[in-house]
């Protein structure tokens, strides 16, 4: 146990001088060497609780989706109909249902299987030859889980693209979303990202009538609908409902220029909308294609012919707001918009409060700790004590690396850690003296404390990483940044305790060879 090869001195001594190096940037003023970008490691994130930030709380929007979802509904209702020559009249989405009405006795049994084929979760109710769709609450339920959870995740590629932001992004209720964003002081760019469903959709004109004349009617043919220009002196277009390529099918979308310098935005297919954008675009050369951005029309270009994998839209864009534009695209389209709730700014003033407080807290914990170690095993316990400066600076290290967010029960977490970092050595001190008490000799005391106490150090600080991985799990916010900064410390004073202390330990024994030991 007393045999420490060169190679295992030389990975410890490694690993602090990688801590050191990752930990500097935490201690250094800023614009000095920490941002010359001459350090690897970053300064750690702070959590909301620390350096203040912004508060967002949204409902999703869920009457949008029912009524989205019905009226894809009725769309599909008219064309099957058509497609298997059933006659009907009255097909509208009114009062959250989808009602239709057949005009021959004949087609009951055909119209009864493509209700069926709608899918689940729906309630198909008769009256005479009147027919009326909604869904029923297992599919409102599920509508409204899937809503949701798909909200949480484009929220979370929208405002974290990088991934490195650390936000809380948690689901209250039913329908709300909570977002706190750590650092960030400005809610309406939040809002602004957010604001945005970016539904893109494809969708082909109705060349039968222009949108003057369907204004002017007060009517548009059955099948499709009158839709704004995308700016307050563009027209209006009257384009088919049926939408022919969705911006689900988008791979990616990056800010460009067009062909006279003008900002715009390019988009790339993937395979099944390359496909399909190939099929519509072969089909219908000469005819307006509209490019739909959250329901109005950014334009209509004439399809002059077959496009494949690619496009470009074009509008009245700033750079900034391609830039913005192409990063919402990029993140996916919000299935429901957000309304804002409640909003907060939380200024750092609290949270500067709170960062004096954990330090002087782990500073006295530290200190105590020191003394502690000191006056109750004299050498040993000075070794002791240099180990905990090598977990700490560990501890630092790991935390800018991973660029976990620190909270306010993280730092609790530390100075936990640092009470426990010492336990370990604290067990094989134990376990000497009881060997000294033997009558062994130093070496072999010392041999014989560390043998039987690793498999209680091991023991011990497994469980208490279990608990620190279930507390991960199934904890939130606050809970699992606790959590984190108790496993990393778990694992660093593990690694202190067992390769730091005892490298330090093998040393003192083979320069001093000392006889007799008092501990």
């Amino acid at each position: 146990m007393l045999q420490f090869e060169s190679w295992k001195k030389l990975l410890v001594l490694f690993v602090i001088a990688l801590g050191v190096v990752y930990a500097l940037p935490n201690v250094l003023p800023s614009g000095e060497d920490r941002d010359s970008g001459l350090l690897p490691g970053q300064q750690i994130n702070l959590g909301l609780d620390l350096q203040g930030g912004s508060h967002l709380l949204m409902l999703v929007d869920m009457e949008v989706v029912e009524t989205e979802r019905l009226n894809s509904l009725g769309e599909t209702i008219r064309q099957e109909f058509r497609n298997r020559k059933i006659r009907f009249s009255n097909l509208r989405v009114e009062d959250r249902t989808v009602s239709v009405s057949l005009r021959r006795a004949d087609d009951t049994d055909a119209a009864k299987l493509i209700f069926a084929e709608l899918g689940r979760g729906l309630i198909t109710t008769r009256e005479g030859q009147n027919y009326r769709i909604s869904f029923d609450e297992a599919g409102l339920t599920e509508m409204r889980n899937q809503t949701v959870e798909q909200s949480m995740e484009i929220i979370r590629r929208r405002i974290d693209p990088d991934g490195t932001k650390e936000p809380i992004i948690q689901r209250q209720g039913k329908d709300r979303v909570l977002v706190q964003l750590p650092g960030v002081d400005d809610p309406e760019t939040i809002k602004r990202l957010l604001g945005r469903t970016a539904k893109l959709t494809f969708q082909l004109v109705d060349t039968s009538l222009t949108g003057a004349e369907a204004i002017t009617r007060g009517r548009v043919p059955p099948g499709s609908v009158l839709l704004p220009g995308d700016g307050d002196d563009s027209q209006s277009y009257v384009v088919e409902k049926r939408v022919m390529v969705s911006g689900e099918m988008l791979d990616g979308a990056t800010a460009s220029f067009d062909q006279n310098n003008r900002p715009s935005v390019s988009f790339n297919l993937n395979a099944t909308g390359a496909k399909k954008f190939g099929r519509v675009t072969g089909a219908n050369i000469g005819r307006p294609f509209a490019i739909i951005l959250d329901g109005k029309v950014v334009s209509a270009p004439t399809i002059q012919s077959q496009i494949f994998g690619s496009g470009q839209i074009t509008g009245q864009f700033t750079v900034a707001e391609t830039n913005e534009l192409a990063l919402i695209l990029r993140a996916g389209a919000l299935p429901a918009p957000l309304i804002v709730l409640e909003e907060r700014s939380i200024g750092p003033g609290l949270g500067a409060d709170s960062v004096v407080a954990g330090k002087i807290a782990a500073l006295v914990g530290l200190v105590m700790v020191i003394i502690y170690m000191l006056l109750s095993y004299g050498l040993f316990g000075a070794l002791a004590d240099v180990a905990l400066m090598v977990n700490i600076i560990l501890i630092l290290a790991a935390l800018s690396a991973l660029q976990a967010t620190l909270t306010l029960p993280g730092i609790a977490g530390i100075v936990l850690t640092m009470g426990m970092a010492v336990d370990a050595n604290v067990l094989v001190f134990e376990r000497i003296r009881e060997e000294l008490r033997r009558g062994r000799s130093v070496m072999a005391a010392i041999d014989g404390g560390y043998q039987r106490a690793i498999s209680t150090i091991v023991d011990s600080n497994l469980t208490t990483l279990f608990a620190a991985l279930f507390l991960y799990l199934f904890g939130s916010g606050p809970i699992k940044g606790f959590a984190v900064t108790l496993a990393i410390g778990i694992l660093t004073s593990l690694f202190t305790a067992v390769m730091v202390t005892r490298m330090l330990i093998v040393i003192w024994l083979e320069r001093k060879r000392p006889r007799a030991l008092e501990l």
